[in-house]
């Protein structure tokens, strides 16, 4: 049986003694126990074009033909001979640049490889750029025995890992106060091991207890009852009740009896293996989908596969994706938690409704009560973000009428409501913290005029100041209804739409999975000081919880600051463009989860930001706090903000809301930079379309261009503000499934490459160097969930100076960790 390092023993010690600080700047936010871990594959790769796949002929340059070609010419013979691929269906084509983003999922002897991804970017027949992570290794010739397969334990060296991170930062510490003849404070031991303790008292309570269980036959014996014998042993790891715990370790045999599987029936059958749910499972809140996949486990320099459990688990605080080991011992292998924290730590269009909606709200663009007043603001009708506006959906997609469908000449009925409930935003309170929300209370206005008071009163009590904060309901309802509309459309039009995974229950013919929009929790009872977004694949509703903020008198309300609820909206969109709508694990942990924040942040700050320049905290009204809820505000001035990328390598910087800080102050530094060269905009919004649908150029976009073919070129912005927000949108379409730091930054690269052929090629190289994330940056020893040695380097290309510097041939090329490729190569023009 495998077992861990002694160095956990002291760090489990650790995790309970500090996994509760009790300094006030460290207990502003309700923890909310969550699971992130995975194996690290160190075969990805992600390329940057143009490349061209062969032998075409002049009717070849169907995209997907594109792809399909080229995904068999780089595969060919470095694959098991019984490899196949199938493109997802959730491919699609942006109707804005014209690229089409195609996405393949690997198969080995009629098993998904869960992540086997390769995405190719494809225009005009040429691939812009392209990832690759499938399974290389030998014939997976399986009997579907025991131990037919991979058998590395990740868990275990997961919690290896952070144990021997703890353990020597412990000794550290316990070094300084023997040299300095002082005992170490319990302040700073806190600060210097951050977010470990309780990343470890999370993650690692139960690493043992699969062995345990196995080697004392708490299970059966019996293979049909693997499913359930797994997904047990997983919510034993995932419940936060500890009791539950225990009790579902001491009568695991009841819990068993009482799960039931169902299987799915496909007349035409399917490719991937059957497909399941199972029913009462212990703290799930509904039934859990399951089937039989592989997952990569790193072996040495390659990987090996593992055939495992694939669960979609929705709990009351999270929403698993987790693999688990297909027979006993039942091993964790990885686990993506769809919720995420705040930035906390064809159917005809129906005529414009007669009287658009008007709320008295704190306006887009002011982040919070602190910058400006409430003012009367129209519903935004945008014709192609919002066919229908924000009040009305069609009969047969709205949740409150599911029994009552009315179709009128076989054509679809609209619903036209005076609520906060819509196509896109379902708002309302959830003052009892559960996951219900259809019969909610939200206001009702008959005249469509959502104008209630808010000014709340400081109290005596706690709880005098909760029941003061709920008497204000009306109007936080009607911040995050209009809030949460905005964004919507604001994403929409820079790209975020039905084909690439927006969040809306009519879709209204123009592609995507419906029935998703977005069910958004005010004043949600099961926290204070926090808020999170829940991320299911694209046809599935994301969720989004906002909490009170006990931290002033009277309490402030985390949904009148816009900044913390764009934040986790954009964890929608980070997640369904990277990898494509329908995978939602490509953001779990280490430099990608981190990201996955970063990006929140960072759209969030440029969307306050205006033409005078000036440094921004994150959540500083709702925590009551002036820097904020960050460690450092976004910055220009390195004395207020130091991050670079070798800032990851410091004591906690391990959690992803750290990672993000580093990244989203790259991308503002970044930001500034062609702020500088084309100037600000002080609208973000681009301009509503005409009665025709068409986009007026104004002074927002360049003048139309066209091709050769006399199709529309994408719509280029002009202002700087504007044209950082377009490409990091676009880029998320581009970059891979579990993307680097690099990864990302190439595809950000790539993106204007495409949209306007380049021209910020040095602006934006320039932005990233400046970071610590130039040429010659480099990690090494990086693993899944953050460690690795990084090397900041301010290098750019040779274009990009005035003197050409001699290349290094011993270094590997940007954000590759491959030495296979000459430096000279990429001097020369011929790197791809």
């Amino acid at each position: 049986m495998r077992r861990l390092l002694v160095a956990s023993l002291v760090a489990a010690g650790l995790a309970s003694t500090f996994a509760h600080p009790a300094s006030s700047d460290n207990t502003l936010i309700r923890r909310r126990k969550t699971l992130g871990f995975g194996p690290e594959n160190p075969n990805s790769v992600y390329r940057l074009g143009p490349l061209a796949s062969t032998d075409f002929s002049d009717s070849s340059y169907d995209p997907y033909l594109v792809a399909r070609q080229f995904i068999e010419q780089t595969t060919f013979g470095d694959v098991p001979t019984d490899s196949t691929f199938q493109i997802r269906k959730d491919s699609y084509t942006d109707k804005n640049t014209r690229i089409t983003h195609i996405y393949a999922r690997q198969y080995i002897n009629g098993v998904e490889v869960a992540d086997g991804d390769f995405n190719v970017n494809v225009r005009d027949g040429i691939i812009i750029s392209y990832g690759d992570s499938f399974y290389r290794g030998l014939d997976a010739s399986l009997d579907f025995a025991p131990n037919a397969v991979g058998t590395a334990d990740v868990h275990a060296e997961f919690c290896n890992q952070l144990a021997e991170e703890m353990e020597s930062r412990v000794q550290s510490l316990q070094q300084q106060s023997v040299s300095s003849g002082e005992q170490v404070i319990m302040g700073n031991a806190v600060q210097d091991l951050g977010d470990l303790p309780t990343i470890y008292e999370w993650n690692c309570a139960h690493v043992q207890t699969p062995y345990a269980m196995a080697e004392g036959k708490s299970f059966t014996e019996t293979e049909s009852d693997y499913s359930k014998e797994a997904l047990l042993q997983f919510m034993i790891a995932a419940t936060p009740d500890n009791h539950l715990s225990q009790d579902m370790i001491d009568r695991s045999g009841d819990y068993l009896n009482k799960m039931k599987v169902s299987f799915e029936h496909n007349v035409a059958g399917s490719h991937a293996m059957p497909s399941f749910t199972i029913d009462n499972v212990p703290d799930a809140v509904n039934p859990v989908k399951a089937n039989m996949v592989f997952v990569q486990v790193p072996n040495g320099d390659a990987t090996s596969l593992e055939l495992v459990w694939k669960y979609e688990v929705e709990m009351k605080d999270n929403w698993y994706e987790a693999a688990v080991t297909a027979y006993p011992p039942h091993r964790i292998v990885s686990v993506v938690d769809w919720a995420s924290d705040s930035p906390l730590p064809v159917a005809p269009v129906p005529k414009k409704p007669a009287s658009e909606a008007t709320y008295n709200v704190f306006k887009w663009g002011i982040n919070d009560p602190s910058e400006g007043n409430r003012t009367v603001e129209k519903e935004n009708f945008d014709s192609l973000a919002s066919p229908a506006g924000w009040h009305s959906l069609p009969y047969t997609n709205d949740p409150q009428s599911e029994f009552t469908e009315r179709k009128k000449g076989g054509k679809t009925a609209f619903r036209n409501t005076t609520t906060t409930w819509g196509n896109n935003v379902f708002a309302h309170e959830n003052w009892d913290g559960r996951n219900a929300f259809i019969n909610n209370y939200r206001p009702d206005a008959a005249s469509k005029e959502f104008h209630f008071p808010y000014d709340p009163k400081k109290t005596d009590s706690s709880s005098d100041a909760m029941d003061e904060a709920r008497k204000h309901i009306n109007a936080t309802v009607t911040q995050l209804f209009y809030t949460g509309n905005m964004i919507h459309d604001i994403y929409y039009r820079y790209g975020f739409d039905e084909v690439s995974g927006n969040f809306q229950q009519h879709n209204f013919g123009r592609g995507g999975e419906e029935n998703d929009g977005v069910i958004m929790n005010a004043q949600d009872g099961s926290g204070f000081n926090n808020a999170n977004f829940m991320t299911p694949p694209d046809g599935q509703n994301g969720r989004c919880r906002m909490y009170l903020w006990n931290t002033a008198n009277p309490y402030r309300d985390g949904d009148l600051e816009a900044g913390i609820v764009i934040h986790e909206y954009s964890h929608g969109l980070s997640t369904r463009l990277t990898g494509g709508p329908a995978n939602s694990g490509c953001l779990g942990w280490g430099e990608s989860g981190g990201m996955g924040e970063g990006w929140g942040d960072f759209l969030a700050t440029t969307i306050r930001s205006n033409a005078n320049y000036s440094d921004y905290p994150m959540g500083a009204w709702a925590a009551n706090r002036d820097n904020g809820i960050r460690n450092y505000p976004y910055s220009l001035n390195t004395t207020i903000n130091p991050s670079t990328y070798q800032t990851l390598d410091k004591p906690g910087y391990w959690g992803v809301h750290a990672i993000g800080e580093v990244w989203a102050q790259m991308l503002w530094v970044v930001s500034q930079r062609l702020i500088e060269k084309y100037g600000f905009s002080d609208s973000i919004y681009p301009p509503l379309p005409n009665e025709k649908g068409e986009v007026p150029v104004g002074d927002f976009y360049r003048p139309q261009e066209y091709t050769a073919d006399g199709e529309k070129k994408p719509l280029i912005p002009i202002h700087g503000n504007t044209l950082i927000f377009q490409l990091v949108i676009n880029g998320m379409k581009l970059q891979p499934c579990r993307p680097s730091f690099f990864q990302a930054r190439d595809a950000i690269i790539a993106a204007d490459k495409a949209l306007t052929g380049g021209e910020n090629f040095c602006e934006l190289w320039k932005g990233f160097a400046a970071s610590g994330l130039g040429l010659h940056a480099k990690v090494i020893g990086r693993n899944p969930w953050g460690g690795g040695v990084r090397t900041d380097d301010a290098t750019v290309p040779k274009e990009c100076l005035t003197t050409t510097p001699k290349p290094d041939p011993e270094d590997p090329l940007p954000g590759d960790d491959d030495d296979d490729e000459d430096w000279e190569d990429y001097w020369t023009g011929d790197y791809e």
